[in-house]
């Protein structure tokens, strides 16, 4: 038996997790799956009604579940920061979900951006480090509001934190068994005191996986091949910050945020698992947002969790309906949400 914690959160949130847990529990009953589901009111709703983003109690409560499937966090009537540094970082920073987990991969059917790109050319994993670098929040103001104001925020990077991403990557590598490469993005030749331990780090690190080739990009430099030649990317690892930008430019070349999922990894502990694409407030209620990038959040649950075949089905399914679809967008794909997981969810019956 899995136990999942669920918190729908806000706008679309609820919509599109309906799906996934419809999805889910399909492939609960194919492959002899037992979960038990828990939701939590977590969200902007809550805030605005006890002035608290997580009671105090969440965390330890969290710990308890074998993993956690979030639909959307954001508000439209709550201030930016309050609730994704309240509810998104806490949760991250506090269960040590020390990896975000973001596949980008072009499914058949899928536009992208990319010209004379398909499916064989982008087809990549970024493993960002997630509870350090500018995101741990040490800093302060100086002269607030004045003309002599001083804002600084410091980058934290810890050979226990570097290291421990590093090995997570390389092993990934290892097991995706396609080139076996594995990127370090960084910026070495500026930030010559944070990004100078991750190098070490990684060369250090290198000779305990002699079957997987190592390859280094400036950040600036990944952007761009990411665009030109996304074929080139096996596995990029790369710090907080740096993994937070390039991996929304992957959303986008593989075909946007209602295709978009991720994890929030904690290997010894409770992950986290999460559509992309936000709480898109104003579709909520009206059954047009796309639900695909959920039901890939719980694709990728499986996977964490051990369930390789029923994630392989699950994936297949998605594919298949893609297929049917007319597009990713929201209100453009031909079918509402609700008849976009049943597709899928019945396809696991095929």
């Amino acid at each position: 038996m899995y136990k999942i914690a669920v918190i729908p959160g806000d706008g679309t949130g609820p919509e599109v997790v309906r799906e996934g847990l419809k999805v889910l529990r399909r492939a609960a009953e194919r492959f002899d799956i037992s979960f038990s589901f828990t939701e939590f009111d977590y969200g902007g709703e809550r805030y605005l009604k006890t002035g608290e983003a997580l009671p105090a109690d969440a965390v330890d409560t969290l710990r308890g579940f074998d993993a956690i499937f979030l639909g959307a966090i954001g508000h439209p009537e709550v201030k930016p920061g309050v609730l994704e540094t309240g509810i998104l970082l806490r949760l991250r920073f506090e269960l040590d979900q020390y990896i975000n987990l973001r596949p980008v991969k072009l499914y058949p059917n899928v536009e992208t951006p990319l010209a004379n790109k398909g499916p064989e050319h982008i087809d990549f994993v970024v493993v960002r480090e997630n509870t350090e670098d500018l995101y741990v929040g040490v800093g302060g103001f100086f002269k607030k509001g004045t003309p002599d104001e001083v804002a600084m925020q410091e980058m934290i990077a810890t050979r226990k934190g570097v290291e421990r991403c590093l090995r997570y990557a390389f092993e990934l590598t290892r097991r995706r068994n396609r080139e076996k490469k594995l990127t370090l993005c960084a910026k070495t030749n500026v930030l010559t005191y944070a990004h100078d331990l991750w190098w070490r780090a990684f060369n250090e690190i290198a000779p305990d996986y002699p079957d997987v080739k190592t390859d280094y990009a400036h950040v600036d430099a990944t952007t761009m091949w990411m665009v030109k030649n996304p074929e080139w990317f096996d596995v990029i690892v790369t710090p907080n910050m740096f993994g937070d930008i390039i991996t929304d430019l992957g959303a986008m070349i593989q075909g946007g945020m209602g295709v978009a999922a991720g994890g929030n990894i904690n290997p010894e502990g409770v992950s986290m698992f999460e559509p992309i694409g936000g709480s898109a407030p104003k579709y909520t209620g009206k059954g047009i947002i796309n639900p695909v990038a959920a039901i890939l959040a719980g694709h990728m649950m499986l996977q964490v969790l051990g369930e390789q075949k029923a994630a392989d089905a699950v994936e297949r399914s998605v594919v298949a309906a893609i297929g049917r679809m007319k597009s990713m967008g929201a209100g453009q794909m031909g079918y509402s949400t609700s008849e976009i997981g049943d597709m899928i969810a019945d396809g696991l019956d095929g």
